[in-house]
């Protein structure tokens, strides 16, 4: 009979571990970056603060592994993904429009993800510039595939896509945070939410008419 393992110490470490990790989003989402000390972290674990160095070596790094494990930008960019492997080889409009939606949709929803933009904002850190780093990645892939669609043309569409982007985030976290119109619109509504996509759609129409414009 083949005599059983203990794992009870094993078992013990993973679980404290697992419960620093979730306790990092919790304080995220509740009390944003500048709740991230040993303390907190510790207290909403419900486990000594301590272990945060031992099993991981320091805070910076225990931050580092959650926010790695959760994938903003895929989440954030929907079916957009798919798209671009659908239609490579066709107008990249709706490539494009997909993805500022879905981000609009989701960061709306996503207060989490709502922090995390706001920690980019206010804080220089090794672990946010990664973060923009996979962002930017995301955004490589599609420009690879617009680009000889306004080659030759003065249209720039990084700059109209960074406005869009820019615009989303700010719009959303002015509705959040305050509660009040922008631009007499109300984001926190439904009905606003709907006046900014058909925004969105418009301005990338008119940018790719642009184009083709340019191109006759």
């Amino acid at each position: 009979m083949t005599k059983k393992t203990y794992n009870g110490a094993k078992n013990s470490k993973e679980r404290s571990m697992q419960k620093l990790v979730e306790a990092v989003g919790t304080i995220i989402r509740t009390q944003g970056y500048t709740g991230l000390n040993a303390l907190n972290i510790g207290k909403t674990a419900g486990v000594n603060r301590g272990l945060i160095n031992l099993y991981f070596g320091s805070l910076d790094n225990l931050v580092e592994v959650y926010v790695r494990g959760k994938d903003y930008w895929v989440a954030a960019a929907g079916n957009a993904g798919e798209l671009m492997e659908e239609k490579r080889d066709q107008h990249t409009r709706e490539i494009l429009e997909s993805l500022l939606v879905n981000q609009l949709n989701y960061f709306y929803k996503e207060d989490e993800m709502q922090k995390i933009v706001l920690w980019q904002l206010s804080q220089r850190s090794k672990i946010m510039y990664e973060v923009a780093e996979e962002r930017e990645k995301l955004g490589e892939a599609f420009f690879n595939l617009a680009d000889p669609y306004f080659e030759n043309t003065d249209v720039d569409l990084r700059a109209v896509a960074g406005l869009l982007v820019g615009g989303i985030y700010y719009m959303v976290l002015h509705a959040k945070a305050n509660d009040s119109l922008f631009c007499q619109i109300d984001v926190n509504s439904e009905n606003g939410l709907e006046r900014i996509k058909k925004a969105i759609s418009a301005i990338l129409t008119d940018t790719y008419k642009r184009a083709e414009n340019a191109k006759t």
